[in-house]
């Protein structure tokens, strides 16, 4: 049936809820409360009974547009009925008392017709902001699953009229476009023209059968996840089912996600179609992919003027009137993007196979050198690639005849960190020659003069394109084999396939996929073999799950691919910049070359380990020893990790004072070795060490001054607190015959989020301890040696000296190496038990590592930076506080800082989900950010020590953006 739009407005019932109230108890029999929902044609009121708990039904009692056929609607009632018994969620028709499905009402002197459906709890996605990924899919899965249901169901009452079928998109556009914004409407009008056209040439191969015709954002509902992401299970309002391209039940879908993603984000829809096609029983055909963009164009389009038009008809229609600008945005970003490279890269998400370049001649017979301009290249390190063109430029002159490869991401080309995404994949080769070559035709084809170059052009192998330093060519017709002039210096060669839009320089990872499939790698034109190192990041991902335990941690759902460093940034194959905000194990930052050179020359003299005698182990322990905290911690043992450190401070301990027990903080993590994890009492890195904790280790409540047993709003001296209740807890050990011979505490408490211990309380435990023989241990291994900038170490805070400092992590940058501080007594007894030894620890290239490290932070003051770059970041975060309720507490200083996140204030109750849902949002703006404390709420930042003023900003902006999405959506 074809859509008039010129026919009778399709303005909604005029229902109050008072009526709504009324019509339920009359034709129901149900006494409750109404409130109306969002319906551009309908009246949907939700009805919740007056005596009711949890467990009893709320419904949806739906008052349809007039102009609607009750066949329409009693189809429609089936079809709910048959998705309903093939597993879907959705409302079911409900009868009345007179065992009815549909149901008549006078409401103002008119005979309404009302009908009553299960209401279907949960949320919808409308105000979830950036979707992920697996939402998008799961959005695409249930269309599919319609889809697949609906394609034997009886259409009989369903060839309907509607606006919504975008077979009638022209009509409408054309009907309404005079109610949309005058500077909008042409292009709206061209856009539709080109999609309407494009469908139009498949159409007669396009399957059409019942559709829901709006599975979008805002009609189907789910749950929450563990990241606070609605995941949709179920489909809801099916005012507007009808029959339709079962193709349009998808790009419906898509269309929703666009003004979700933002501009430049339409492959941010592509698990939407790839999960329908896996679950709509048929897979989308090749008519369907080609029609499945302009199709979502269209959709926009109608959008745009239907609700142009329901404004205008209806003024005080708020839910059409909020919607307009969303719908704008969606037609935009739609309409932006060029159908064909659309349906290229849906094929390439559906994988399915592209036809291979057609067979051809060279264009040159010159051999050449691949020079790799990507991510892992080892020509671009100590930050070379930063120098961008002139980088490429004079690699290019090392070598004879240099190419750079097709398909490539260039890390020369891309940005800094942040939501943009480098354009730096090129799509096309190039070649640096030294002296003239001369070219011949590839295929015959048609020449024509470009304003850099030429181009050959046929109907069968698509056009080549010659730029750069190339003579002239003859212009027409030339057969293979013919010549082309000659090229010197730098050339460039681009391969579109016949029928391809013409292709950019370079594209985007997202693009890059699609572009493939509409170019040829020029590779074997200029004889030499496709590039070989490019990276596969599905199949890198697929293989690191099959290789690695599955205890192993791992960030994030969808891991970026890392393959390189530098100073505080992350960048992956594709050659995006993350700006590294978590990894105090690189101190000195990524890939510093200092720190590189030194540890390459030893390797290349020796490595062996610190039972022989060289000078760089003296070297090394005598600069650790300048930097103890006092002149008593005399005494330097090398390790190779953090845990190593803390598992040789706690033997020292037993050796000296003969004691095994020890003294330990509640959600405290000191390492992973049988002794260390013994002692780490956190829930979040073992959920179960409480079961598994040895009778020897004690634990004492940790003095957290925010959420702990004594906080500074309740008490004037918190610290005094904690430590009476350490002082009992040592009494009744002592009673027992048990008395400690270590206290274990970081100075500042690590997976807690960087709480900072109260003023006084180290001093007090530590003199109570030492009090009963006991020795005093500092777990120093992620804020030593100067992140927390003010202080070189986190015991100088609180103004102690402790008998045994355990350090590793920033020592090494990454390198296996820790140290133990301890005096020359303890130091003595460990003697008496027998020798010491750790493979790495101190051997030559540790050693030379470990100077390296202090050389840099001496040199680039990175100490003084830490506590420059902390003071502002502590000004931002202060700042956000004030804008955004969900920062509780700012901890810690310098660049060892934590963000906890609680859902009031007043209570503290922790918010988990929407931590975890903010570390997997600040990746997409280019920001590695992970959780921490016992209750998975903290953000923990600890980047390397060189992170700048500049970038400290970068990430404050990404996090004020990102709370600003979780707040839109309460």
């Amino acid at each position: 049936m074809s859509f008039d739009p010129h026919a009778e407005p399709l303005v909604r019932p005029a229902i109050s809820a008072d009526d709504a109230v009324r019509v339920a108890r009359e034709r129901y029999g149900i006494a409750g409360s109404v409130s109306e929902l969002g319906s551009n044609q309908d009246r949907n009121f939700l009805l919740t009974p007056a005596k009711r708990d949890h467990n009893v039904q709320r419904y949806l009692l739906k008052f349809d547009n007039a102009a609607y056929l009750t066949q329409e609607i009693q189809t429609q009632n089936d079809a709910l009925l048959r998705l309903s018994a093939a597993g879907l969620t959705v409302p079911a028709p409900v009868k009345s008392p007179a065992g009815n499905t549909i149901e008549h009402a006078l409401v103002g002197g008119k005979d309404v017709r009302v009908r009553l459906l299960t209401f279907v709890e949960g949320e919808s996605m409308v105000k979830d902001g950036v979707l992920a990924p697996c939402v998008i899919a799961q959005l695409g899965a249930l269309a599919g699953r319609v889809v697949s249901v609906l394609a034997t169901f009886p259409s009989t009452g369903l060839d309907r009229s509607l606006q919504w079928d975008l077979r009638n998109a022209v009509p409408v556009v054309e009907g309404y476009i005079d109610s949309v914004a005058a500077d909008r409407r042409g292009q709206v009008l061209a856009a539709t023209k080109i999609a309407y056209d494009q469908v139009s040439a498949v159409a007669s191969r396009l399957p059409i059968q019942p559709i829901h015709g709006d599975i979008t954002d805002d009609n189907v509902v789910g749950s929450r996840d563990a990241f606070g992401r609605v995941r949709p299970t179920a489909v809801i309002d099916w005012g507007d089912m009808g029959t339709g391209y079962r193709v349009a039940e998808i790009a419906v879908a898509v269309s929703s996600v666009l003004h979700h993603q933002g501009a430049g984000r339409a492959f941010d829809a592509l698990p939407a179609i790839a999960a329908f096609d896996a679950a709509a029983g048929t897979p989308l055909s090749d008519a369907e992919i080609d029609a499945l963009w302009p199709l979502v164009v269209l959709r926009g389009a109608v959008l745009v003027v239907s609700g142009a038009q329901q404004v205008a008809l209806e003024p005080g229609n708020t839910y059409a009137k909020e919607r307009m600008e969303a719908e704008w945005r969606l037609f935009e970003i739609a309409a932006e993007l060029d159908t064909r490279v659309a349906a290229a890269g849906i094929r390439a998400a559906l994988g399915r196979e592209a036809s291979p370049p057609p067979s051809v001649g060279t264009l040159l017979d010159r051999a050449s050198t691949a020079v790799r301009l990507d991510t892992a290249s080892p020509l671009l390190a100590a930050g070379v690639w930063l120098r961008g063109e002139e980088a490429e430029a004079a690699l290019a002159e090392k070598v004879y005849t240099a190419r750079f490869a097709y398909g490539e991401h260039r890390l020369t080309r891309t940005i800094g960190p942040g939501k943009e995404r480098p354009v730096n994949a090129a799509l096309f080769t190039e070649l640096t020659l030294a002296e003239p070559v001369a070219l011949t035709a590839p295929f015959a084809a048609e020449v024509a003069a470009t304003a850099d170059g030429f181009t050959l052009a046929s109907p069968t192998h698509g056009t080549l394109r010659l730029f750069g330093d190339v003579d002239s060519a003859p212009s027409g017709a030339v057969a293979e084999g013919a010549p082309l002039g000659r090229a010197t210096g730098r050339l460039k060669v681009q391969w579109a396939r016949a029928h391809a839009p013409p292709p950019p320089l370079f594209t985007d990872a997202d693009s890059l996929p699609a572009w493939k499939r509409l170019t040829y790698d020029p590779a074997a034109l200029v004889a030499a073999p496709p590039a070989d190192w490019l990276p596969d990041v599905a199949a890198e991902r697929t293989r690191r799950e099959a290789a690695v335990a599955g205890a192993a941690e791992r960030y994030y759902e969808i891991p970026p691919d890392i393959e390189r460093g530098w100073r505080e940034l992350l960048i992956d194959t594709t050659g995006r910049c993350y700006l590294d905000m978590v990894n105090n194990v690189a101190g000195i930052g990524h890939g510093h070359p200092a720190m590189a050179a030194a540890v390459n020359q030893q390797l290349l003299t020796l490595n062996t380990n610190s039972r022989f005698l060289y000078a760089s182990l003296a070297d090394y322990v005598e600069r650790l020893r300048a930097l103890a905290p006092d002149p008593s911690l005399s005494v330097v043992m090398l390790v190779n990790s953090g845990s190593e450190a803390v598992d040789l401070a706690l033997k020292l301990a037993r050796a000296h004072t003969g004691r095994q027990d020890v003294l330990a903080l509640r959600e405290a993590y000191h390492g992973w070795t049988g002794f260390t994890d013994a002692v780490s009492t956190s829930a979040y890195d073992n959920p179960y060490a409480a079961a598994s904790r040895p009778a020897w280790v004690h634990v004492a409540d940790a003095p957290n001054t925010y959420r702990g047993a004594h906080r500074d709003t309740d008490s004037r001296d918190p610290g005094a607190k904690y430590v009476a209740d350490a002082v009992r807890l040592l009494d009744d050990l002592d009673a027992q015959g048990r008395p400690v011979g270590a206290f274990l505490a970081e100075p500042v408490f690590g997976n807690g989020g960087g709480v900072l211990l109260p003023d006084g309380y180290l001093e007090g435990v530590y003199a109570a301890v030492r009090a009963r023989g006991g020795v005093c241990i500092s777990d120093e291994v992620q804020v030593g040696l100067g992140r927390l900038g003010h202080y070189t170490w986190g015991v100088e805070q609180q103004r102690v000296v402790p008998d045994i400092i355990a350090v590793a992590k920033a020592l090494g940058n990454g390198y296996p190496l820790g140290a133990v501080y301890t005096t020359q007594a303890i130091a003595d007894s460990l003697v008496r038990e027998g020798m010491f030894f750790s493979s790495a620890g101190g051997g030559t290239a540790s050693a030379v590592a470990g100077l390296a490290v202090l050389d840099v932070m001496r040199d680039e003051a990175l100490q003084a930076n830490a506590a420059a770059v902390g003071d502002l970041l502590s000004a931002g975060f202060a700042d956000l506080a004030k804008r955004h309720k969900l920062i509780g507490k700012v901890h810690g200083m310098g660049l060892y800082q934590g963000v906890e996140l609680v859902r009031d204030r007043a209570t503290k109750q922790p918010a988990p989900e929407e931590t975890d849902w903010i570390c997997e949002r600040l990746l997409d703006y280019g920001v590695i950010m992970q959780a921490t404390s016992e209750r998975r709420n903290v953000l923990k930042i600890k980047p390397p020590l060189t992170l700048t003023p500049a970038h400290a900003r970068v990430f404050l902006d990404a996090l004020d953006a990102v709370l600003g999405e979780l707040e839109a959506r309460a």
